[in-house]
């Protein structure tokens, strides 16, 4: 139901989603819902694009959950937005008061769709009030692009983010469980939290991402390398990794379990969940006159019993 008014538009980029696991007003709703006597005789209704409308709040475009509010002519407003407009309604500016719609919420609790996930695999039916906590774990939810260079915003399962990564981000793809990379730069003094490098290894029919780039710790210019795998983070636990990078006699180990993609790269980059390189450490390996970074990367990827 959307609006060409400015009104509108100038809360959506500030608008939340409601968090039904924690709001207390939606408790008498949800009983209602999950009551197994109620759901026994609840009849199947469908769901016209009218009545989605209806639960659709006109500021930020998300389904609405108790407590739904109404100004006095009966336009609705979900709660995240409600303090955002300054206790005016935003279709008829009249003021909002305190005014519950609980006929919108006991029709949304008659509803059943399903998982917006549809039309990647999932086959649920839910009830009105249990479908985002659903669609928040939903298995067949698609992915971000794991790529770091960019700020890419391709989604898709996993057969099709890999022919992403090959075709437009022209990654290297690789097949096996064991590498041994060798990362040159030029000018070593010059970390701009750059990514340097993403490669796709294919082994034991999944798909993992090793990562090496040079970011800021504070104030020390570091190298990390780490890597993800391209699936939930229960089947990342399947696995563990190892990576080495030494030189003059001198060398550095890391073994530990691949992070889901799931996990975005800066979260899991900012955790330090890696093989982490200091500059100055990263000079003497390479050896020379310490002016050009020469890092040799190994390591393996195994399957826990």
């Amino acid at each position: 139901m959307a609006s060409g008014n400015s009104f509108f538009d100038d809360f959506r980029s500030k608008s939340e989603v409601m968090d039904t696991a924690k709001s207390d007003d939606m408790s008498d709703v949800i009983e209602y819902v999950n009551d197994p006597a109620h759901i026994a005789r609840k009849p199947s209704l469908a769901v016209s694009k009218s009545v989605r409308e209806l639960l659709e709040c006109p500021v930020c475009l998300n389904a609405m959950y108790p407590p739904i509010h109404q100004c006095s002519n009966g336009h609705t407003l979900c709660s995240g937005c409600k303090p955002q407009v300054h206790n005016r309604c935003p279709t008829c500016r009249h003021e909002l008061g305190n005014i519950r719609c609980l006929a919108l919420e006991k029709v949304a609790a008659s509803l059943e769709l399903p998982c917006q996930y549809q039309s990647f695999g999932c086959v649920g039916i839910f009830p009105y009030y249990n479908k985002l906590n659903h669609e928040i774990g939903c298995a067949y939810r698609p992915y971000n692009c794991p790529y770091a260079g960019s700020e890419c915003t391709v989604i898709g399962d996993i057969s099709y983010l890999v022919d992403h990564l090959k075709d437009d981000h022209k990654v290297d793809m690789h097949n096996g469980n064991t590498f041994n990379h060798r990362y040159v730069k030029s000018n070593p003094h010059e970390v701009e939290n750059a990514t340097w490098m993403l490669t796709v290894f294919s082994c034991f029919g999944q798909y993992f991402c090793l990562h090496f780039e040079a970011f800021q710790l504070g104030m020390a210019p570091v190298y990390i390398a780490f890597l993800r795998f391209m699936g939930d983070e229960n089947d990342a636990k399947k696995y563990c990794y190892s990576l080495e990078v030494g030189g003059n006699g001198r060398k550095i180990t890391w073994q530990g379990e691949p992070r889901s993609i799931r996990d975005g790269h800066n979260k899991v980059r900012d955790s330090f969940d890696g093989l982490i390189i200091q500059r100055n450490m990263a000079l003497f390996f390479s050896g020379g006159d310490r002016k050009e970074l020469k890092l040799r990367v190994t390591g393996r990827i195994w399957k826990e019993q």
